[in-house]
């Protein structure tokens, strides 16, 4: 049985989790943009399996917060979308798998 102190570490962990990365969508999107350079759109919306909207609306969700960079070009005449990571996702990706962690680490057998 967990003490009130641990208790409260687990508590205090999960109340500082980014809620902007641990939602399942945003966190799919960081976590495949987390371990390469660069992606484009479509292999995200692949890898994800969300739909071009969610995809998108996701997206502008983590630029907004500068967790992410977009960059959109074309490709001869066909649009060409390009995300990866800034410093500060990735940073915030980092730390989110920390707190993560700590909570599942807090609970008790």
């Amino acid at each position: 049985m967990a003490t009130k102190k641990e208790e409260k570490k687990s508590s205090s962990s999960i109340s500082d989790i980014d809620k902007l990365v641990h939602e399942p969508a945003r966190f799919m999107i960081m976590a495949h943009l987390y371990v390469v350079e660069s992606a484009d759109f479509l292999f995200l919306m692949r890898q994800t399996e969300l739909t071009r909207g969610n995809l998108s609306s996701h997206m502008s969700k983590l630029e907004d917060a500068g967790y992410i960079h977009v960059k959109k070009d074309f490709i001869g005449k066909k649009p060409h979308t390009m995300l990866n990571l800034t410093k500060k996702g990735r940073s915030a990706f980092r730390e989110y798998r920390k707190k993560m962690k700590q909570v599942f680490d807090g609970l008790s057998e």
